[in-house]
């Protein structure tokens, strides 16, 4: 990835910090010889070595996937920038987003129990902490069933980028512009990057 230094994205807590509260992945792998993607939720575990997800079986892209050194894209908030919050009119439109690519050989997953420990944790993940809903509960040929349907892995990561792009590259006075202009905007992506320029614009001036 293109990362400018002024975007780079230098403190890997932060980075895992996006992958798990963005973890809806596209994941890229070479499929029959052209590139191939799925979008699928991964699970980055404590340890920040490995991500885990599972493909349909149905989806191809599982079968020659195994050993392969692939690609997962972690998309953060984004949104446009207009040259119209600015001080001046000699400027033009920009794009201000986060995202983090994660590179890793894939492991296919042929244990049962690794996979049901693995779709366990996906699941007490996304739901609900009051949810009464739980694999745990469900009937053991029923869930057997579905555990057929999946093939399980893990990426075994080895680098992990992160781009911020912020408005670093412009005076702190436009960035406090910006800010102004995303915090009207009634939209989750606007007000997420206007906290994000917040934070980064507080640590420009402490600096």
């Amino acid at each position: 990835m293109y990362i400018p230094s002024h975007f780079e994205m230098t403190d890997v807590t932060v980075a895992c910090k996006m992958i798990r509260e963005n973890s809806f992945a596209t994941l890229f792998s070479q499929h029959e010889g052209a590139p191939y993607a799925t979008h699928l939720p991964l699970i980055l575990d404590k340890e920040t070595k490995y991500l885990y997800g599972h493909f349909a079986r149905l989806n191809p892209q599982w079968k020659d996937i195994d050993k392969q050194v692939v690609l997962a894209v972690f998309h953060g908030p984004h949104c446009y920038i207009s040259p119209s919050w600015y001080e001046t009119n000699k400027a033009v439109p920009t794009w201000n987003y986060v995202t983090v690519h994660v590179y890793g050989e894939i492991e296919l997953i042929e244990d049962e129990n690794e996979l049901m420990n693995c779709l366990h944790d996906m699941v007490a993940k996304y739901e609900a902490p009051n949810s009464s809903y739980s694999l745990q509960h469900l009937d053991e040929e029923f869930l057997s069933g579905l555990n057929k349907g999946v093939q399980g892995f893990k990426l075994k990561i080895k680098k992990i980028e992160g781009k911020a792009k912020l408005s670093q590259n412009h005076s702190l006075h436009r960035q406090e512009l910006v800010i102004q202009q995303l915090e009207q905007i009634p939209k989750t992506d606007e007000r997420e990057i206007s906290s994000l320029m917040k934070e980064n614009l507080k640590v420009s001036k402490e600096v």
